[in-house]
């Protein structure tokens, strides 16, 4: 049987450390996709070749350098049901892509799950590392790193001219992707945002859901990423994307200074009354819970209320979505049971939290 202690928390322990900047930017990730020479892209690949790439690259954990990074744990997708594999999608331990893929999918996670190395997905591996807060150079170390360590003992498919090959063709030269989770309520507030995120897509960046490519920005939470993989170094890629969220870590501060000079009383209305909702409310849906989580956050973080920390409030944008929820109590449920059993958790978690 997988381990699936994984699926039994919501917050990875990695989260739980503090971090620069981290009452604006949630996370920081970088992940970088290669695929291994003579063997096709998985889905060209027949179920032996990706049975091969899976052993291939699950030995390479034993090696001495790469084992130095920490204890890993492998977990083959056959082997978890759907509903976990929907927990790892809300934790982005996997993508959506991944817990889609039955035949030879797995992913490889480290002790704090920082690290997720996932297989043959649309590309035969992808490294992945997440930090909190404001730690995207930091991110790029690690994840480079452990390139290094796999590339000593596999070869990956490279062409002199273009770089190292993808599935994808928006993804072939570096293959890195860097990107930061952002939560930019103010900058939605003064109605700021649509000038902004104009602005950082015309430098060669993209902005996304919390789920990524298709999902939709729900509780002011923005994944803004780097859209060119080819031209560029490595290096470029992550000093561009540092440079541009800095600037948005600015802008999102003045927005709250903005909003705490010229309308105290309206924000700290709006925080309260998300809040008593929270508090008390028997229904909440998951668009509404976004919301008046982000509401909740800011006033956190603007010192309006006592009795909460970021991390709870981490901890309930994952409690609260439709997997965990389903895992915490321990059955399947319909959209409005879901409604009922979210909004119960989260007047648990906060009454919880106003104890401690």
């Amino acid at each position: 049987m997988p381990n699936l202690r994984f699926t039994e928390k919501a917050l990875s322990d990695w989260m739980r450390s503090d971090a620069a900047d981290s009452e604006i930017v949630i996370s920081s990730r970088v992940r970088i996709a290669r695929n291994l020479q003579h063997y096709p892209f998985p889905m060209l690949a027949s179920n032996e070749q990706s049975e091969e790439v899976l052993n291939k690259l699950s030995e390479v954990l034993q090696y001495d350098d790469v084992h130095a990074f920490g204890d890993f744990h492998t977990l083959d997708l056959i082997d978890i049901d759907d509903l976990d594999k929907r927990v790892l999608v809300e934790k982005h331990l996997i993508s959506p892509s991944l817990a889609n893929e039955s035949r030879n999918g797995a992913v490889i996670l480290s002790e704090d799950e920082s690290v997720s190395i996932m297989i043959n997905e649309e590309d035969h591996l992808r490294i992945q590392c997440l930090y909190p807060g404001f730690q995207v150079k930091e991110a790029w170390e690690k994840a480079s790193a452990i390139d290094d360590a796999f590339e000593a003992h596999v070869d990956y498919a490279f062409d002199d001219r273009r770089g190292y090959l993808t599935s994808c063709p928006t993804n072939v030269g570096t293959g890195v992707r860097a990107s930061v989770m952002m939560h930019l309520p103010a900058l939605v507030m003064t109605q700021q945002i649509g000038r902004i995120l104009t602005a950082v897509s015309q430098v060669g960046l993209t902005v996304r859901g919390i789920y990524g490519e298709g999902s939709e920005a729900m509780g002011n939470l923005f994944q803004i990423s780097n859209q060119i993989t080819l031209g560029q170094t490595e290096q470029e890629v992550i000093d561009n994307l540092h440079s541009v969220v800095l600037q948005m870590i600015g802008h999102e501060r003045t927005a709250r200074e903005r909003l705490i000079t010229d309308s105290r009383l309206r924000i700290t209305d709006r925080v309260m009354r998300s809040y008593g909702i929270l508090s008390h409310a028997a229904i909440v849906d998951s668009k509404e819970a976004a919301q008046r989580l982000s509401d909740v956050r800011l006033g956190v973080d603007l010192g309006l209320l006592d009795g909460l920390s970021i991390t709870v409030m981490n901890e309930l944008n994952v409690m609260t979505q439709p997997g965990f929820l389903q895992k915490t109590f321990g059955e399947d449920m319909r959209t409005d049971e879901r409604d009922i059993y979210r909004a119960q958790l989260i007047r648990d978690t906060i009454s919880a939290a106003n104890q401690s």
